[in-house]
């Protein structure tokens, strides 16, 4: 890899670890589409999956006082149940009506947030999310907003709102770099992109949490992430 190709992913690492930071999510929809125009598609995931793992993990360690283990639990049981459904649909549907759908899904219910809708934190409500999130997992592989989504909507406070989406991430995100392991996609090429990633997701997350630690209007950022999101999956569907 050349020095501007290797300084170009360490920029876009440092911003994608930046916004994960201050929003809990994120950092796949901005690190892989451009990752892959420099290191190709399946570098790119496996690199990326292996980072946002790291970041996700120094924000559950760090704010494990703040997690809400009952909401993560059941969202991780739920969504192992959802994985199957999820691949069932990826055999039957296109990849794409699914990725148009969860984006224009993903708007309507940012729209209806923004407008004031809460959903309560009730077992059952978190575990169709889990589910909801397990589906999307294996069928379109943009699980992040749409849980992002769900728990904007029960209105909680941002570092506990962060610290839960953080610890749902960790064990996908090892399950994923676990699975990349056992099928050997993991190439030099993806350790490149990880090695040079390491101090750029440093950067991002010292600059993260100091944004997130000034903070006063937390809601509309994770709104405004979440239309982001919606945007770049739907144009990323229509190309």
């Amino acid at each position: 890899m050349s020095t501007p190709a290797a300084l170009t992913v360490a920029v876009i690492l440092a911003v994608a670890s930046c916004a994960q930071v201050i929003t809990g999510f994120g950092y796949s929809l901005l690190s892989v589409p451009l990752l892959g125009l420099i290191v190709g598609p399946v570098d790119a995931v496996v690199g990326s999956t292996i980072l946002v793992l790291l970041v996700n993990l120094a924000v559950a360690v760090r704010d494990r006082a703040h997690v809400r283990w009952p909401i993560a639990r059941t969202v991780l049981i739920a969504g192992l149940a959802g994985l199957p459904l999820g691949l069932w649909l990826l055999r039957v549907l296109p990849a794409r009506a699914l990725s148009i759908l969860i984006a224009v899904v993903v708007l309507a219910g940012t729209g209806a947030i923004w407008r004031g809708l809460r959903v309560s934190p009730h077992p059952v409500t978190i575990a169709a999310a889990g589910l909801l999130s397990g589906i999307l997992t294996t069928s379109a592989g943009v699980n992040g907003p749409p849980m992002a989504a769900v728990l904007a909507a029960t209105g909680l406070p941002p570092r506990v709102f962060r610290a839960t989406l953080a610890a749902i991430f960790v064990p996908v995100g090892l399950g994923g770099v676990l699975g990349f392991a056992v099928t050997g996609v993991i190439s030099h090429v993806a350790w490149l992109v990880t090695a040079i990633g390491i101090p750029a997701v440093v950067v991002g997350w010292l600059a993260g949490e100091r944004v997130f630690a000034r903070l006063t209007n937390f809601r509309y950022v994770v709104l405004t992430a979440l239309v982001v999101a919606s945007i770049v999956t739907l144009g990323r569907a229509l190309l």
